[in-house]
């Protein structure tokens, strides 16, 4: 599993995906450092081992009960079988790839595999109810030192040691004297025995698991799906949410998932019918976003940035977006001044959409400081994608299609008509930004009587 999730992840940074490109973050985890440290034939791993197509409708319950067993063997398994079968590179079209609907129980043993770590990774204090072991009776899972704590600290489940001899006596008389109380290593909260290794080995099946959950994202077959999904959408903010002391790695498929979905998701189905798992409601989620939004790492941002623009254009969320606007507004004005061209990118595909909403959004953006300036920085630099540019022009011509904005956006006159007789491209654009500015109201029904002869 590790290996294979190395070569995943090093494989969508090089080429990223068709739908959307994998954000590079720099981090110090665990499947990280095992990735460096595999020593296996490239031709065995990533996209060049051949996937038979019937694979998984030979072994989709295999896959499942692997998942939901806990044991460290099965898990690998069934992870590094996923990994494969969800992979795809750029423009590939797989006939043979599985959609998530063909393997029932599969999200959700995924999702269990994460909670699981989750459950373990947060303080002891701030849980309020223990979770279900689902091996109740077993006592190791193979994850960890398990094995070496079970034989060396308890002299009636060790066979090499005969309960008469010398030496039960002097382990006994040692096990007394230890502050540990009985099962000590069934103390902790979760399936897993919480050593360091099991606590590493751990976390790296709930990385896989969510990279596996980000990789079927991808899929279109997937998206209805996924989007409707309460518990995925309530582990996925729930992650973006506790960004800053969760692992990276998990962090920032998380936020990938949401963003592949966004186009997709409506933030009311936190308060719907639907079996809750973790408390999250349509304010807190986009309270993470607006985390992630302020977040120094330029993946998380950007990403934060395209996700507030795909999730606007569904009416029914912007009541839970809306409220944040003076927020949103300032912070990505301030991404427009980053020299990434991929945070000025993301920043203005989100203005578009947003100030297509409303006339308050319009108000609002064309009184934040700076924004004009920097949109016409972005025209006139330009940017090296010119559908960017475009973009930044017809968020312009938002603006001045308020007759409240004109007082503000006449300091402008002389700019806009630089670019209109000397880039022919948004000469169009300009030019009715010019005249929307320089006419007064009710000139265009004038013009039209002239034209029309009425």
């Amino acid at each position: 599993m590790q290996k294979q999730q190395g070569k995943h992840g090093g494989g969508a940074s090089a080429t990223p995906a068709a739908k959307r490109g994998r954000a590079t973050v720099s981090g110090n985890s665990a499947a990280a450092a095992s990735a460096d440290t595999a020593a296996a034939p490239s031709s065995l791993l990533g996209p060049s081992l051949q996937v038979h197509s019937t694979f998984a409708d030979q072994n989709n319950k295999r896959i499942v009960l692997a998942l939901q067993s806990g044991l460290k063997s099965e898990l690998t398994w069934a992870l590094n079988a996923l990994t494969l079968l969800s992979f795809k590179e750029k423009e590939e079209v797989r006939k043979d790839a599985t959609p998530l609907a063909k393997i029932p129980g599969l999200l959700d043993a995924l999702l269990q595999v994460i909670d699981d770590w989750r459950d373990i990774a947060q303080p002891r204090d701030f849980l309020k109810t223990q979770r279900v072991r689902l091996l109740a009776n077993t006592v190791v899972t193979g994850v960890g030192n398990e094995y070496e704590a079970l034989n060396s600290n308890d002299a009636v489940s060790n066979p090499r040691v005969v309960p008469s001899s010398p030496v039960t006596e002097v382990s006994v008389q040692n096990n007394r004297n230890r502050t540990r109380p009985p099962l000590w290593w069934l103390d902790e909260d979760g399936l897993f025995n919480l050593d360091d290794e099991g606590r590493a080995e751990n976390q790296q099946c709930a990385v896989a698991a969510s990279n596996i959950i980000r990789n079927f994202s991808f899929m279109p077959e997937n998206e209805v799906i996924m989007a409707q999904h309460r518990h995925l959408l309530e582990m996925v903010f729930q992650c973006v949410e506790d960004h800053i002391t969760e692992d990276e790695e998990l962090v920032t498929n998380a936020l990938e998932t949401v963003v592949n979905l966004a186009p997709l998701l409506d933030l009311r189905i936190f308060s719907s019918l639907k079996p809750s798992f973790i408390k999250i409601t349509g304010k807190r989620a986009v309270q993470a976003i607006m985390g992630m939004l302020g977040s120094s790492v330029k993946a998380w941002h950007c990403a934060a940035a395209e996700l507030l623009g795909r999730l606007i254009i569904n009416p029914d969320n912007e009541p839970f977006i809306l409220p944040f606007g003076p927020q949103i507004y300032k912070r990505l004005v301030e991404l427009l001044s980053f020299p990434a061209i991929d945070a000025q990118a993301a920043a203005v595909g989100a203005l578009y959409n947003l100030a297509e909403v409303n006339m308050d959004c319009r108000l609002k953006l064309a009184s934040e400081r700076w924004a004009v300036d920097r949109l016409l920085k972005v025209i006139k630099a330009p940017h090296p994608v010119p559908e960017v540019c475009r973009k930044a022009a017809i968020i312009l011509e938002s603006l001045v299609s308020e007759p409240q904005n004109k007082a503000l956006l006449l300091a402008y006159e002389n700019a806009f008509a630089e670019i209109l007789f000397s880039d022919g491209r948004y000469s169009d654009t300009f030019g009715r930004i010019l005249y929307e500015l320089t006419s007064r109201q009710g000139n265009k029904v004038v013009t039209a009587r002239g034209v029309w002869g009425m």
